[in-house]
């Protein structure tokens, strides 16, 4: 395939995935507009901070809130809002939420990509020895490990974890968070320690097991069988062609891990008491702040559904083998 040719089959292929995103974006925030509004609670009372208010007082934030109108009429005119590039303003904090996110969204996506930069290549490594020295030893320790912190859910470790270094021994802070040009890097590597290590376990199992997968079927290919019996060495062998052929399919996991270590990170925020959008997505669910929720939603809906799309891009890149003309007709 020509490169013209190329980029006009990517193009298409991109525009098609665009349009995918647009539609899961849009039923996305639809239900979860619709879900949020059958929560119980009273926004009104939740907005005013008390519930001591006068019929006038309580039908005046009613109406500003635009209670009055349905589910449906108030879900247009969010989405013509967000159309025109704005957010919102939220009920509780009463600020545009835009300027909310944009101190949360940081912290967040650091977490996030800070464990992903440790999950990938230690996973890569433990599935690599793993396929390696199949059916030894360290081969059944590492898959049994893998596999139990790949169940395990995150907010259990971020407090075993709290027991242990917080509470107990008192070697690490429990709770907060803060950029190292405002606490050091000392205090700043202190407070990040625990959230990663409970962002990137999952993660590390995830890509251990995968990568074990993808090395055992290259084991079995025949052009490894060639390059032993020519009389290669075993590290040769080992690293450039089992790794290196082992390592593409990983690739197609990583936005799927992107998007899980996302809301991972959101959920360690909680725990840690971290201020980023996950810390503010539970204050927003329990204070029923609509417009708050469907920002953080519609953020991480469209952050999960680009990971993916760059991950097929990707896919193709390192793997010439594969076409996107079947995808982008």
């Amino acid at each position: 395939m020509t490169k013209p040719l190329r980029r006009v089959v990517m193009g298409k292929y991109l525009l098609k995935r665009v349009g995918q995103m647009v539609i899961v974006v849009f039923i996305v925030t639809l239900l979860t507009f619709f879900l949020v509004d059958m929560v119980p609670g009273d926004i009104v009372i939740n907005v005013a901070g008390t519930d001591d208010l006068t019929q006038e007082e309580y039908d005046t934030i009613y109406h500003d809130l635009n209670l009055d109108k349905s589910t449906a009429t108030r879900y247009v005119i969010w989405l013509k809002n967000l159309l025109h590039g704005d957010l919102g303003y939220s009920y509780v904090y009463r600020r545009p939420v835009w300027e909310m996110l944009k101190e949360k969204i940081p912290t967040t996506l650091y977490l996030s990509f800070l464990s992903l930069l440790i999950s990938v290549p230690l996973g890569i490594i433990f599935g690599s020895i793993s396929a390696i020295r199949r059916k030894k030893p360290s081969d059944t320790i590492i898959t049994l490990i893998a596999n139990i912190c790949n169940c395990l859910p995150q907010f259990w470790i971020g407090i075993m974890l709290m027991l242990f270094f917080s509470f107990r021994h008192n070697w690490l802070p429990s709770i907060g968070f803060g950029w190292p040009a405002r606490v050091g890097w000392a205090r700043h590597i202190k407070t990040i320690i625990m959230p990663v290590i409970c962002v990137s376990l999952g993660g590390i199992a995830g890509f251990t097991r995968q990568t074990r997968s993808a090395m055992l079927e290259v084991i079995r290919q025949d052009y490894i069988r060639t390059a032993r019996s020519k009389g290669l060495s075993r590290g040769k062998v080992n690293f450039k062609h089992m790794i290196r052929n082992g390592l593409i399919p990983i690739v197609t996991i990583l936005g799927s891990r992107i998007a899980r270590m996302l809301s991972g990170s959101m959920i360690v925020e909680n725990v840690f008491s971290i201020p980023g959008m996950g810390l503010l997505a539970m204050t927003s669910i329990n204070m029923k702040d609509i417009p708050c929720i469907q920002a953080i939603v519609f953020i991480s809906t469209l952050v999960a559904c680009t990971a993916y799309i760059l991950t097929d891009v990707l896919y193709v890149l390192v793997d010439p083998r594969i076409s996107l003309d079947d995808s982008a007709d």
